[in-house]
């Protein structure tokens, strides 16, 4: 496959699409509507019997779910992976880890997107007060057992695809799934 062109049909803060007329192997034209978004870090902050999971609104499709603390770096922004997922840890939880295990990168949608997210294993959490941004006043943290997580998981209320590609990635590499 070839990129013939490419055009930025839309622009903001948090990401571009752009349009690319590409040709095929055998010739023929096509065409992809491309998202770019800068990476981010999912943190599966562990305690003992389970993980932290943060609730909030998500506008586009107009419902609150659970889902793992994640960001990425802010407009203009840049840095270490891992200190992007020590600072989202605490912004949105108020939690602290003494230590942070890279688990793997993922992407997010990569039919249609360029970004990808590295996922962290947070433990020896060290409970403190949440520093939230404007946009994530209404959400809350808590604390659940892996059988309560599966719960979410069943009733449809933690449908986030990277946290659920997170806990995967998770089960795999400690042996618990």
């Amino acid at each position: 496959m070839e990129q013939v062109s490419s055009r930025i049909v839309y622009r903001n803060p948090w990401m571009t699409v752009r349009e690319d007329a590409i040709r095929h192997a055998d010739g023929s034209p096509g065409i992809y509507g491309v998202v770019e978004k800068p990476d981010f870090a999912v943190v599966l902050p562990r305690w003992s019997r389970g993980f932290w999971l943060v609730e909030q609104y998500r506008y586009p499709v107009g419902r609150r779910a659970w889902e793992f603390p994640q960001g990425s770096w802010g407009n203009g922004g840049t840095g270490e992976q891992v200190e992007l997922a020590r600072q989202e840890l605490a912004e949105e939880t108020g939690l602290s880890a003494e230590t942070m295990s890279h688990l793997g990168h993922l992407f997010e949608a990569y039919g249609f997107s360029t970004q990808g997210f590295d996922v962290y294993l947070a433990t020896g959490l060290n409970e403190g007060s949440p520093e939230r941004e404007a946009s994530e006043q209404d959400m809350r943290h808590q604390a659940f057992t892996d059988e309560e997580i599966e719960q979410l998981i069943v009733t449809g209320q933690l449908v986030d695809a990277p946290s659920l590609a997170a806990l995967t990635l998770y089960r795999l590499r400690s042996g618990c799934g």
